[in-house]
């Protein structure tokens, strides 16, 4: 029976920014979690050049690695292409987002059409090159989506896509898990409390859910309270749920 018509609560995992940036913090995440996965890979979500000064193409050692990740099972995402926003924002909200919501790495907050398109088709013939698999989906930097990334993805042609509080298929906008994701902030004091914050919290109030969440950064590595509060989290929702990947819900 395929998980998305199972009845079984799951818990889906994934490793954001992964990058040849952070290969190191990458696999100290992947053996974390694997503590608690029960020998189902996490989703991958991969930016092809972080901030433009990592790119993975010509980088045959870290194609190699993903290769692998994509052999093991793991779900591989296309993570925007740079991560970080170069996009002005005149709109009330949207500015707000830009400024608030990501420390300056809302990257498909403000892109339009065109060139939110192109970005999602060269990112994913450079992973999918890479890994000689196709790519899960396309998760935009940050969880943030302008209208025109949006339009964009429907075009792109990717199976699935996810934000904050759900992920959807775009062909048809069919929602295939909802409820918030579960991560962590590491780059302010005031962040990481009101992460840990909702991390306990989260452990209580979203059991009812049937889809868990659960998103790590190679920041969160750095972090003693952080990786504490991932491992508790972890261990919470894993207890009670089957492992599930993101490929399954489709």
């Amino acid at each position: 029976m395929p998980l998305s018509d199972s009845p079984s609560p799951r818990l889906l995992a994934s490793i954001h920014d992964v990058s040849p940036r952070f290969a190191d913090e990458v696999d100290r995440l992947g053996e974390r979690l694997a503590r608690h996965l029960r020998g189902v890979a996490p989703a991958l979500l991969v930016v092809p050049d972080h901030w433009g000064e990592a790119p993975i193409a010509g980088d045959r050692v870290f194609q190699a690695k993903l290769r692998g990740w994509a052999d093991a099972g793991a779900d591989i995402f296309v993570h925007g292409w740079f991560h970080r926003d170069d996009s002005r924002h005149d709109g009330a909200l949207t500015g707000f987002k830009a400024r608030h919501m990501t420390a300056g790495e809302g990257e498909f907050l403000g892109l339009g059409h065109d060139e939110a398109l192109r970005r999602m088709r060269d990112g994913r013939a450079l992973i999918e090159d890479a890994t000689g698999r196709s790519v899960t989906g396309f998760v935009a930097p940050a969880w943030l989506y302008g209208p025109g990334a949006r339009a964009a993805l429907v075009d792109a042609g990717f199976a699935l896509a996810e934000d904050h509080m759900r992920v959807w298929r775009p062909a048809d906008g069919a929602v295939l898990a909802k409820g918030p994701v579960v991560t962590w902030a590491s780059r302010s004091r005031a962040r990481t409390a009101s992460s840990l914050f909702f991390a306990g919290l989260a452990r209580g109030a979203l059991h009812p859910l049937r889809t868990v969440r659960v998103a790590v950064h190679p920041g969160d590595v750095h972090v003693p309270a952080i990786l504490k509060s991932i491992n508790a989290t972890l261990a919470s929702f894993a207890r009670r749920r089957a492992i599930g990947r993101y490929s399954a819900l489709g």
